[in-house]
């Protein structure tokens, strides 16, 4: 009988090899999720400021790698890094999900971008133990660089082909991004609206001393005594409404020029409505003739449609400000407001958040 050679290992063999083989996999993997994320987010809301803040967003997916390379080289420390440090993220990153009541399919959606790195830290403990028998049995590295390395360019080869896909889709739209530089009041008109848009100052871009800028909360209820953004009374823990955006909100107290806001309302600028940020994104300085949806099917959630791409320049956006958000005068239920995209898309977000993505502007009649 004719015995033809294998190159299988056998199962004792395969075992020991499985935990490394599936350990590597899985956190390329999730490297490869966290590079997607890393460049994704880098292109759309961090590009504006200085270059540091870009990067910024680039960490997630630079630590991933960065494990990855020393699980590889030193299984037994990589994998007790990634126990602790997936622990660490893992109750960073769910906790304040499950204080907020998210559903058990919502926290499983996120397990393979955190919890599972407390998985793949114990199989590279496995792997190492593997490697630790291996040379006792006196095994040697195989010769060819390409198979001693294989790992390694898998490693690290995924993850740059995600971030060089991202820049050829990303780059030549924000390298031909339009900012006429101009942050005074704008006149926009087109597609069913003519609105003029708030200058720079307590009426557009108003950063705070925290280092974002107000919510949707503060701005409802900044007419409230005592006026500003201070605590009001008897409305700890609960959220403003539309009534409150139309009787107190920030924008009544605006000056004529958009500049101050004053101590009594002056009743000239108002909030936008979500319609109306909506039919005011534009590109390349023309509206670009975006609607929610027809009067017969209106859309709650989602994306809107455009004739034209939008995209975050003048007149409406600030290209070089961190808001990607606008938030609009419209209450989504009565603990969460609509926010628009400068993309089209429009969705909602706790009233009480406030943060460098979320901005808003006010408006009047021209």
């Amino acid at each position: 009988m004719i015995q033809f050679p294998t190159f299988l290992p056998d199962r004792k063999e395969l075992g020991r090899k499985l935990p490394g083989y599936v350990a590597t996999s899985l956190i390329v993997l999730v490297t490869v999720l966290w590079t997607f994320w890393s460049a994704g987010e880098l292109y759309y809301e961090g590009w504006w400021g200085p270059w540091y803040k870009r990067l910024l967003y680039l960490v997630p997916a630079s630590v991933c790698l960065a494990l990855t390379l020393i699980a590889l080289t030193w299984p037994r420390l990589g994998g007790w890094l990634i126990i602790v440090i997936g622990g660490a993220f893992t109750a960073w990153w769910l906790g304040p999900r499950i204080r907020a009541g998210a559903e058990f399919g919502q926290l499983l959606a996120l397990f393979p971008v955190s919890g599972i790195l407390l998985i793949i830290g114990v199989l590279f403990l496995l792997e190492a133990r593997h490697r630790r028998r291996r040379r006792a049995e006196g095994w040697t590295p195989p010769g060819p660089w390409l198979r001693r390395n294989a790992r390694y360019v898998v490693a690290v080869g995924l993850p740059l082909l995600v971030l060089v896909g991202w820049s050829v889709h990303w780059l030549p739209i924000l390298l031909t991004r339009q900012d006429d530089g101009v942050r005074s009041a704008r006149l926009i008109e087109g597609n069913g609206v003519m609105l003029v848009w708030a200058p720079e100052g307590p009426g557009w871009n108003w950063k705070q001393p925290w280092g974002g800028y107000p919510s949707w909360d503060h701005i409802a209820l900044y007419g409230l005594p005592p006026v500003g953004f201070d605590e009001k009374l008897g409305y700890e823990g609960r959220h403003a409404t539309r009534d409150h955006m139309q009787a107190t909100g920030l924008c009544r107290y605006l000056s004529a020029d958009g500049t101050t806001l004053m101590a009594e309302p002056q009743d000239i600028w108002r909030m936008p409505t979500t319609d109306e940020i909506v039919r005011s994104l534009s590109s390349d300085g023309k509206t670009a003739a975006c609607a929610r949806g027809d009067s017969a099917r209106r859309v709650p959630l989602g994306r809107a449609d455009c004739a034209r791409r939008p995209d975050k320049e003048t007149p409406l956006w600030a290209p070089d400000r961190a808001p990607i958000y606008y938030w609009s005068a419209d209450e989504y239920d009565k603990d969460r407001a609509y926010y628009v995209s400068y993309n089209g898309a429009f969705n909602s977000q706790p009233k009480s958040w406030g943060n460098p993505r979320h901005g808003y502007r006010c408006v009047r009649e021209p």
